[in-house]
């Protein structure tokens, strides 16, 4: 029998985006374990809530987002290496390399015409027209190129827990309140129905 290819669920996305995040919070503050540890507990339990979020996505979708892909093999990486060399550091600049490349990969689409977040997310946005992608593309390119420099100062200037509070206190609702406040220009620019905000793009 052949997987289904059934278009993911607003509420479905969102468990496969942020669910794995989640798993991380969790663990880092519940895990009985002593607190220097707990982040390398949160680490094991992330790696395993990437794993399930991407046998999830293919058994019921038929497919894993390259987004979704990318980010769990550098999950995979940077995590096993955190466990491994018993070093938080890989953890903590994983976010910074995620966003670097996926801001690299935007801005290397516009230099060559090449629409890739379009073809990510154009089943978020019907109507939208060329330019509207153009300037989304600019917009979240540099919107993740900032929150690398942001991952990086934080990791860097504060403590784990810190850092941990702040990716799910600050760069989450971020990404989702940058993703609204597109809305007015998309709308500008052609988007004929209401945009999927559970599809604000990566969140790392």
């Amino acid at each position: 029998m052949s997987a289904p290819t059934k278009t993911p669920s607003a509420a479905s996305r969102l468990l496969v985006d942020v669910g794995p995040l989640l798993v991380f919070f969790l663990a880092n503050y519940f895990a009985p374990v002593p607190g220097a540890i707990k982040i390398f507990v949160a680490t094991g339990a992330f790696m395993a809530a990437m794993i399930v979020a991407m046998i999830y996505s293919q058994l019921r979708f038929g497919k894993i987002s390259p987004l979704l892909m990318f980010s769990g093999i550098v999950v995979i990486i940077l995590g096993g290496l955190t466990i491994w060399l018993h070093n938080e550091t890989f953890i903590k600049i994983k976010p910074t390399i995620y966003y670097a490349l996926v801001a690299g990969l935007l801005f290397f689409g516009l230099k060559t015409d090449r629409p890739f977040l379009k073809s990510v997310l154009g089943s978020a946005y019907p109507g939208l027209s060329d330019i509207g992608w153009r300037k989304l593309t600019v917009n979240w390119a540099v919107f993740f190129l900032v929150m690398a420099l942001v991952n990086e100062a934080v990791w860097r200037t504060s403590t784990t827990d810190f850092w941990i509070g702040f990716k799910l206190w600050g760069a989450i609702p971020l990404t989702f309140l940058f993703a609204a406040l597109n809305i007015p220009m998309m709308m500008r620019h052609g988007l004929t129905t209401e945009p999927d905000l559970s599809e604000p793009g990566p969140i790392e």
